[in-house]
């Protein structure tokens, strides 16, 4: 829309300054009009952008809480199972407590209000900086993810109970930002909308196959637990994921 209005007045300006003639005001007001519908549809999609932001925030905020309350479970159910059969795992047991206060530490929940308030700031900085956390979050909580699945695996293997594992089939690669902002400025924001894409279908990724993997391990946990006489994990929440749209 900018690319358009800015060229409807440059050619006003050149039909004018070549003819010799004052635009008239019928001209003039044609472009003031259509600068109006530019800020006009500017400012819609600037709120469905804050919009967008806010629920996608809200989604990391929520998924992030729920993993630490995952951790905390499983590696409480870890430390009764060691005590339970009498088995030294303490060196496993504290790889998963430092991986989880390292999550505690990483993963803090970050305003979601806030941030999609700051995407009305100068030179969309704060839609800029969102957008960068949002892709680096989640790729580097997955990798925190594998490193405690990894460690819970062989602790519950010191443990007397293999788990098997089917691996991510779609794994939130380490994305460029400087990149994806180059691509977006010099297509005049239309690369944005795979950007939205991606925002919107790594965590969706992410969130299937974390499923699949909590599914498994209390599958092979739960008859341990009930046999041990430790009550069993409750059942795992389901996330609602945004569908991915272009």
């Amino acid at each position: 829309m900018g690319v358009l209005v800015t060229a409807a007045f440059v050619a006003v300006a050149v039909s004018s300054a070549t003819s010799g003639t004052v635009p008239t005001a019928g001209a003039a007001a044609g472009i003031l009009g259509l600068f109006g519908l530019y800020y006009l549809s500017f400012f819609v999609v600037a709120i469905l952008v804050a919009i967008l932001i806010f629920f996608l925030v809200r989604r990391r905020n929520t998924h992030f809480n729920r993993q630490i309350l995952l951790y905390e479970d499983l590696v409480s159910v870890a430390k009764e199972l060691a005590s339970k059969k009498n088995v030294d795992a303490s060196v496993l047991i504290n790889n998963l407590d430092r991986n989880l206060r390292e999550t505690r530490l990483e993963e803090t929940e970050k305003n979601a209000g806030l941030w999609a308030i700051l995407v009305f700031t100068p030179f969309l900085l704060g839609l800029w900086y969102t957008s960068y956390f949002l892709m680096k979050d989640y790729y580097k909580h997955e990798r925190r993810e594998d490193m405690f699945v990894q460690d819970l695996l062989r602790t519950f293997y010191q443990l007397g109970i293999p788990i098997n594992l089917p691996y991510r089939s779609s794994p939130i690669p380490d994305r460029s930002f400087a990149l994806y902002f180059v691509l977006t400025l010099i297509t005049a924001t239309i690369f944005s909308v795979y950007w939205v894409y991606v925002l919107l279908s790594d965590p969706n990724n992410h969130f299937r196959s974390q499923m699949i993997i909590e599914d498994t391990v209390m599958a092979q946990v739960s008859p341990i637990l009930s046999t041990a006489g430790t009550p069993p994990l409750p059942p795992t929440p389901s996330i609602p994921s945004a569908s991915p749209t272009a």
